[in-house]
């Protein structure tokens, strides 16, 4: 990247003011989602222990299944910010609208799979005699929201593209708040146990994108945009999104491997992972707003063709997600004594948090600096790189992972490759942004 000139006082706050603008609602949002099957589980848990596992069964298939389609909202978010940076808003909801309509096509076949291999899928997790019937009860009524869900996806990114992170903040709030009421009306008041608990979530969930569409509809109207789908729109945003498939595919592979790892590590240890990777995915919110700001804001000038406005911004950003991984890494230790009894009381699994928690923390600058360098090179639609640096990663973790038991290297081993992966990512996530290369104007990357 070329040396830039020094950016003054007015610009620096020019570009906090933008990030915090995007960043604090997205932060929101991002928790909101989590809180659905918080929610759910609070709700199930008392109905009883195999009900609850049945719950905990479907609801990792089910993320799972739409997890992956996560690129979805990234892709979308920096092809409609392209546009929007370009003065061509019309273009920008052609493409949102182009966005919605392939989750809605990935969606149907996703839900038939869902109620098709249910038993199969929840046999295949391990659920037990007991928990399966209701897994599978749980999954089938949930596939019904899987259009719904894939949809908000794509619609938060039409909407993150337009810079506006404040809507799916609201949207998040009503369909959790929604998401209660049902389950407890349906669960306990209704009669209808675990299943009430799918319709209540299905409900919510087809609520929130209704809601989306009735404020991307309403849009595409004004600027007199197309409500048609668009076979060659469709298929532009079905390649945009597939190396970030590739990408998400190859991430989640890193968590599926290290969970096993700290399976075969026994149920101490497995317990203490756990704990610590929910510890740290909750930390990766705070982040991960970030790099939604920069997915957008980068998208913005690119598309405006402002490559000084985009480097400063980004070195900004980058500041931002270093400096916040610093406080996290430090809160993530000093704090100890206030969170860890809330997750158990076994001195033998504090005893194996304590070396693996202090591992996580070690890494949470250099996972500030990866969260925002994702979100900058998505904002670029510079995905094929992303997909490429994330199955090196894989490679990378893999073997390391798996020396872990053979080695006896316990927990702190596994926590130890885990920084290891988070390392690579950051160094190849860096070089990149080094060389400016992601760093191509105009309305469409070329």
């Amino acid at each position: 990247m070329t040396t830039a000139p020094a950016p003054r006082p007015q610009d620096r706050r020019r570009h906090d003011r933008e990030i915090l603008a995007l960043a604090v609602p997205a932060f929101g949002a991002l928790v909101a989602e989590p809180l659905f099957l918080l929610a759910d589980s609070a709700i199930v848990g008392h109905l009883g222990t195999a009900q609850l596992a049945g719950l905990g069964v479907a609801a990792t298939l089910l993320s799972t299944a739409t997890g992956v389609f996560v690129f979805l909202a990234y892709a979308t978010t920096a092809a409609v910010a392209r546009r929007i940076g370009a003065g061509d808003r019309r273009a920008a909801v052609q493409q949102g609208m182009d966005g919605i309509w392939l989750a809605l096509l990935l969606s149907v076949g996703v839900a038939a799979a869902a109620l098709l291999l249910a038993p199969q899928a929840a046999d295949a997790l391990g659920a037990s005699p007991t928990a399966a019937p209701y897994a599978v009860t749980y999954l089938r009524i949930s596939a019904l929201g899987i259009p719904g869900m894939l949809m908000v996806l794509a619609a938060t990114g039409v909407l993150r593209g337009f810079q506006d992170t404040r809507t799916p903040l609201l949207v998040a709030i009503g369909g959790f708040g929604a998401n209660i009421a049902l389950n407890l009306g349906l669960v306990y008041g209704a009669g209808l146990g675990v299943a009430g608990s799918a319709w209540g979530t299905v409900i919510a969930q087809t609520g929130m994108a209704a809601a989306y569409l009735v404020v991307v509809v309403r849009g595409a109207r004004r600027a007199g945009a197309s409500l048609r789908p668009d076979a060659a729109g469709i298929r532009a945003c079905a390649r945009a999104g597939g190396p970030l498939l590739i990408r998400t595919l190859s991430l989640r592979a890193v968590l599926v491997i290290a969970t096993a790892v700290a399976a075969g590590l026994g149920d101490t240890r497995i317990a203490a992972h756990q704990i610590t990777m929910t510890i740290w995915g909750f930390l990766a919110f705070a982040l991960d707003a970030i790099a939604i700001a920069g997915q957008a804001i980068i998208g913005r000038y690119l598309g405006a063709g402002d490559l000084p406005g985009t480097r400063a911004a980004a070195r900004r950003m980058v500041q931002w997600g270093i400096g916040s991984g610093v406080l996290l890494g430090l809160a993530l230790v000093l704090a100890r004594p206030l969170y860890v009894p809330l997750f158990t009381t076994d001195p033998a699994v504090r005893h194996q948090l304590g070396t693996a928690l202090l591992l996580a923390a070690l890494t949470q600058p250099v996972g500030g600096l990866v969260f925002v360098l994702d979100g900058v090179l998505m904002g670029a639609g510079d995905g094929t790189y992303l997909a490429w640096a994330m199955l090196a990663n894989l490679v990378v973790f893999t073997p390391a992972a798996f020396a872990v038991p053979a080695l006896g290297l316990g927990l702190a081993g596994l926590w130890w490759a885990m920084n290891l992966f988070m390392l690579t990512r950051a160094a190849l996530l860096w070089h990149r942004f080094r060389t400016g290369a992601w760093a191509v104007p105009g309305a469409v990357r070329a």
